[in-house]
């Protein structure tokens, strides 16, 4: 069969089309902007990408148009599947329909941390003989890519995320999953541009709710109480509460180097100590919750506490981007303000006294272009010693909502402007923490080249 796929670059659609291609399919795609690592991944699977959205791609005669919530009317490609009445799906009803169905899905939701737990998850059935399939939206330290078919019976570890599934299907993603094991993992505001408030999100999040069997097993952030409220509108499901003393839960944490090392308990009873590759609070619980939703497929808890101790991590998730003049570049894909907060506060956690952070952040998602988040931002990059700012193409003040930082943050409309200033500012020691959903133009390389420099100049 082949398949066509709309929107090829995201991260869950380029997924999607390695698995397809996995699967012994035909595929092709396009996006508006076919650009790497991504399209480096997809053309070195043979898969063929076209630049845009030209009505001409009909051409390609394909037998199904799979069409990622990129897509919106108005698209030339799309007005011409439509007036041809071709036959087109979502990608995630195409991933339901084709991959998903027979087996058993782990699906990881929440606003925080679905990839991190995601990968913890794949990790750990894969280090307990239980090889997944698997898609998730970064590409775990363990495995040399984002996304796998895995075999028909494996089971198949999904990051379960809340936006909505296409132009002509509004429901979020995660519906389409049926999980037999659902992670719910923390919840917040976000995606402002398709949900006018906390309470919409919910109730997508009781739709995900109401279509676990009541065999599967429910693993909830017990903390939450946007949770809380979701499951009091029913639950027909075992529940397992996480993050609670009454319930599984971190405790006893011993910091050195890059590791983490606690007590994993369950109640007052203690099941055993891990030691974790990542550093923060925030991670702590995505480990334990990832414990939990393999024990629902018979792995020992014992065991999935070793397999903790050989986790890779996640690329753009605290990843060192290289070092120059003692100061080391670090990029992460938080965006949203409780993100940024715990990033932050994790990094913290590895640092000797003295040593700094300067958090560089890119407002890039659609939530906070829109400023819904701005009032929060000034408390996230509290932890920073200095906040730089990048405000080009922002619809707010960025300068006007970052005012309560005072001489610590500073804005920036230009970007070699800002990676000048980061540079001024910087000291051997300091660890740049760039923090964006995206390229960010490049800055990282940019950030580091121009520490090179300065370097060279000094000797």
């Amino acid at each position: 069969m082949h398949l066509h796929i709309l929107g090829i670059c995201g991260t869950f659609m380029g997924g999607l089309a390695a698995i397809a291609r996995e699967a012994g399919h035909r595929v092709t795609g396009c996006d508006a902007n076919v650009y790497p690592p991504m399209s480096d991944q997809l053309r070195a699977l043979g898969i063929d990408l076209i630049e845009g959205y030209d009505a001409a791609q009909r051409s390609l005669r394909a037998d199904a148009w799979v069409v990622g919530n990129v897509v919106s009317r108005g698209n030339p490609l799309m007005e011409a599947i439509l007036d041809a009445r071709l036959p087109y799906v979502s990608g995630p009803q195409w991933l339901a329909e084709q991959v998903l169905a027979g087996r058993h899905v782990l699906a990881v939701a929440g606003t925080h941390g679905k990839t991190t737990t995601a990968s913890l998850l794949a990790w750990i059935l894969q280090a307990c003989g239980r090889p997944p399939g698997f898609l998730i939206g970064g590409v775990p330290g363990n495995f040399p890519f984002s996304a796998r078919l895995g075999a028909s019976d494996a089971p198949f570890v999904i990051e379960a995320d809340e936006y909505d599934t296409a132009f002509f299907d509004k429901r979020s993603k995660f519906v389409h999953y049926r999980p037999s094991t659902a992670i719910l993992n923390n919840l917040e505001f976000d995606h402002a541009d398709i949900f006018p408030d906390l309470a919409a999100i919910e109730t997508q999040f009781h739709h995900l709710v109401r279509i676990v069997p009541r065999t599967g097993r429910l693993v909830v952030n017990g903390a939450q109480p946007a949770l809380g409220r979701v499951l009091a509108r029913g639950c027909w499901s075992e529940r397992v509460d996480f993050d609670l003393p009454a319930g599984w839960h971190d405790a006893g944490v011993t910091e050195f180097a890059d590791a983490t090392e606690f007590d994993l308990m369950r109640g007052a009873q203690r099941i055993g100590r891990c030691r974790l590759p990542l550093a923060g609070r925030h991670n702590r619980a995505n480990a334990v919750a990832a414990v939990v939703a393999a024990e629902h497929l018979g792995v020992a808890p014992a065991d999935a506490i070793a397999a903790l101790a050989t986790f890779a991590g996640v690329r753009r998730r605290l990843e060192t981007r290289g070092t120059a003049g003692g100061v080391t570049v670090i990029d992460d894909f938080a965006h949203h303000p409780t993100a940024i907060a715990t990033t932050i506060d994790g990094l913290r956690a590895r640092l000797a006294p003295g040593e700094r952070i300067l958090a560089v952040l890119e407002p890039r998602s659609n939530t906070m272009k829109l400023g819904a988040m701005k009032a929060l931002l000034p408390a996230s990059l509290e932890g920073a010693a200095r906040s730089f700012c990048y405000s080009a193409k922002l619809g707010w003040d960025a300068a006007q909502a970052l005012a309560p930082l005072g001489a610590r943050a500073s804005v920036h409309a230009d970007l070699q402007e800002l990676v000048d200033a980061v540079v001024a500012e910087a000291r051997a020691g300091d660890r740049v923490l760039v923090m964006s959903n995206g390229g960010f133009g490049g800055v990282h390389e940019r950030l580091l080249e121009a520490l090179h420099r300065r370097q060279g100049a000094a000797c």
